[in-house]
């Protein structure tokens, strides 16, 4: 679906914000092909954010403890993830609420807390890495390897100017 806003036409997310696609009418053709470019990346890492839970929704975080052996404390998961102590409490406690992890005091430290996945926890988990594998090996099989190889390569450098921009 697409809307105009102002001179620019954008497209409708899946989460209902807008993505500009177009260009301007004062745009030069490297601008519209600029925002074009970016409306794509924009696409692309709103999909892997909203469909992969996001950097430090229910699915890493889980998925983060089973690798870890189906528990850790709430101080190491904490510095896996850019959140505060705070919101990371809250994200566990719906967590918790979910019956997918157990928060208990350490015996030796009250002031640490264990998080320890449960059965069920341990089964999201398990679903939700092998939906990542899955979507992994589908992502891009539209491309052929060597089409593949390009856009890893150019991915690559548009990291490393970004990263000179910043």
């Amino acid at each position: 679906m697409c809307t105009i806003i102002g001179d620019e036409s954008s497209e409708t997310l899946p989460n209902g914000s807008a993505a500009t696609t177009g260009a301007n009418a004062s745009d030069s053709p490297e601008d519209a092909l600029a925002r074009r470019l970016l409306a794509g990346l924009g696409y692309c890492g709103h999909f892997m954010h909203f469909h992969g839970g996001g950097r430090s929704g229910k699915a890493p975080i889980i998925c983060l403890i089973a690798k870890h052996g189906g528990q850790m404390s709430q101080q190491e998961l904490g510095s896996f993830f850019e959140l505060k102590p705070g919101s990371l409490s809250e994200v566990l406690a719906k967590i918790e609420t979910a019956g997918l992890i157990e928060r208990t005091r350490n015996p030796e430290d009250r002031r640490q807390l264990t998080i320890r996945l449960t059965e069920k926890g341990i089964a999201e988990a398990a679903r939700d890495q092998e939906e990542r594998i899955l979507f992994r090996r589908r992502a891009f099989d539209c491309l052929t390897v060597e089409e593949q190889e390009q856009l890893a390569e150019m991915l690559e450098k548009i990291r490393t100017r970004w990263e000179e921009l910043a």
